[in-house]
This record gives C-alpha cells, structure tokens and sequence, in this order.
C-alpha cells in the first residue's frame, strides 16, 4: 500500500509522458515524510519503542500511533520479564497497552508494533497529491498561472508552525481529522 502512486501524481498534474518519471518519483517519496509528521504512519511498517516501567505500571502509551498490531514486549535488561501478547490489550486508537490480568508492567521494555494504517483514505491521497502538486510547481514558475487577480492558488501565506513554507495550508486542512493528537510523534 503506497500513499502516493507515480500514476496518480502525473494525473494530478496532467502529465501525460514519461519525460519526467524519474524526478517526480523523488517528489512522490519525498511527500510520505511530512504527512506522516502530521497524521503518523500511513504505510504499515514495524516500529521499536523503549519503555521505562521501572517503577510499575498499569498502562503504557506507545508514542507511535495509529498502530495496527503488538508483536511483542521484551526486557531491554537480563532478567526482566517478558510480556507475551496475547496477554495484553492495545486501544489500536490511542496505542494504550494494558495487561489482560490488571497486572503491572515492571522494567525496561522494547515493545514492538505494527504501526501505520489499513488503507490510505481518499482524503489523505489527495492530500499526498496537492502536496506534489504543490511542490512541483515550486520547480516551475510560472508554467501554471495563478489565479484571477494574481492570486497564487497554492499561497502558504504564513510559515506553519513544524511545516514552514513547505507544507500549504490546504493539505494541512485535508489533513486535520487524521492529525496525531499533542505530544505524539
């Protein structure tokens, strides 16, 4: 599952050879790194995270979201406790981890997650689009046109916060309601 095909990227921008295949491919890979800043993961990938529960804890929330399945959780130290998965429960949602038993996790832990999402959303793919389209045209002044009254269509306006120029305020906006909640990244 790709966020961004190349066959999509040259409809959004009306391409119709292959004349320039081989730099938009770099534009359509480069486009997966910001909207995952935003959103998280989009294509499914594994992911290791460290954990501290030395003191013992209920729950642990895993800084990657979403996440689609726990593969496991293993001490970073000898002679800690492992924790098989079928044992836990994970909100996929929130990537909240809590033992089946109510039991604590002790010691430093690895868990590792299958993080990313099931299908990229017609939203977020034409979010990956505008963002190639956008761009792209950065590359080529003045091929496109603006708008009625000089009025650029893909104007970012202001630097947005994380996102500077790079990113306009129409695929953020696309974006919002997948967008990873405070303090996740």
């Amino acid at each position: 599952m790709a966020l961004l095909t190349l066959q999509e990227a040259k409809k959004q921008l009306n391409l119709t050879t292959d004349t320039d295949d081989d730099e938009l491919l770099t534009y359509v890979d480069a486009v997966t790194a910001p909207i995952e800043e935003y959103i998280g993961p989009v294509e499914p990938r594994e992911v290791a995270e460290q954990h501290d529960a030395e003191s013992g804890r209920r729950a642990l929330v895993l800084r990657t979201s979403p996440v689609l399945s726990l593969t496991s959780v293993e001490p970073l130290l000898t002679g800690g406790v492992s924790y098989p998965v079928d044992g836990l429960v994970l909100d996929t949602g929130t990537g909240e981890v809590r033992r089946r038993n109510s039991g604590v996790f002790r010691g430093l832990l690895l868990f590792t997650v299958q993080a990313g999402r099931t299908e990229v959303t017609p939203t977020i793919n034409l979010a990956a689009r505008m963002l190639v389209q956008h761009l792209w045209r950065t590359q080529r002044p003045g091929r496109s046109g603006g708008l009625a009254g000089g009025g650029e269509d893909y104007s970012v306006g202001q630097p947005i916060p994380g996102f500077g120029y790079a990113v306009p305020n129409r695929v953020l906006e696309l974006l919002a309601p997948y967008r990873l909640p405070p303090g996740v990244a």
